[in-house]
């Protein structure tokens, strides 16, 4: 087991069984025997031995490998070999008396605590996942700001395109036609009056009266 995860299972076990003053010693520059020394208090008999066992169960339910814990007899000092690591569950009294920290205490290791240890790989998954959403949701709303470019982009109506190539081309002005040609009552009573002006005034003062037409035919005498 990688001796980061190792020694973060061992804490977490003591954390569950409310232990006190974990302290982890890095031991690599001092032995060759084990990598770490996790020291951790317990207030009585009871407690270390609970102690032991939850580190026993969790690192084996992690896939570690433990020894049988010694020193459960009395509980007061309990010492549980996990291979890499090994942990050392002490009364404080006899912690007190010993002095471990004085003996492998040169390099200490210091861990996070469990929530923000919790925390920090709950917000690495959450941007590991999001990075991963991201990707195809930018290529997705880029296509879709293609889609709606393309289907979006106001297409020119018809009457505009027609007023556009009518403007295009040169006016031709059709000849003016006279007002009374669009009506046909009137184009004849124009033609009458154009006829009447046409003749000469005696034929039409002759043609007038028929008093004036009879003088017209006698001869003077």
């Amino acid at each position: 087991m990688d001796i980061r995860k190792l020694q973060r299972t061992i804490v977490d076990a003591l954390e569950d069984v409310k232990a006190q003053d974990i302290q982890v010693f890095n031991t690599e520059h001092l032995t060759s025997l084990f990598d770490r020394v996790i020291v951790a208090s317990g207030t009585s008999n009871r407690q270390t031995r609970a102690l032991a066992a939850s580190v026993r169960d969790k690192v084996r339910a992690a896939g570690g490998t433990v020894k049988n814990p010694e020193g459960e007899g009395s509980g007061e000092w309990v010492l549980v070999d996990c291979g890499d690591a090994v942990v050392h569950i002490m009364q404080p009294v006899i912690r007190a008396y010993y002095k471990l920290e004085d003996i492998w205490g040169g390099k200490s290791v210091h861990l996070k605590a469990r929530q923000q240890a919790d925390a920090a790989s709950k917000g690495s998954r959450l941007r590991q996942g999001d990075a991963s959403s991201a990707m195809p949701g930018t290529k997705t709303r880029a296509g879709q700001a293609e889609k709606t470019g393309q289907r979006g982009a106001p297409k020119p109506a018809a009457k505009a395109v027609k007023r556009a190539a009518s403007a295009s081309k040169p006016r031709t002005k059709a000849p003016a036609k006279p007002a009374t040609a669009s009506v046909p009552g009137k184009r004849a009573a124009a033609k009458s009056a154009a006829t009447k002006a046409a003749q000469p005034s005696t034929a039409r003062s002759a043609t007038s009266s028929p008093k004036r037409r009879v003088a017209a035919k006698k001869p003077a005498a």
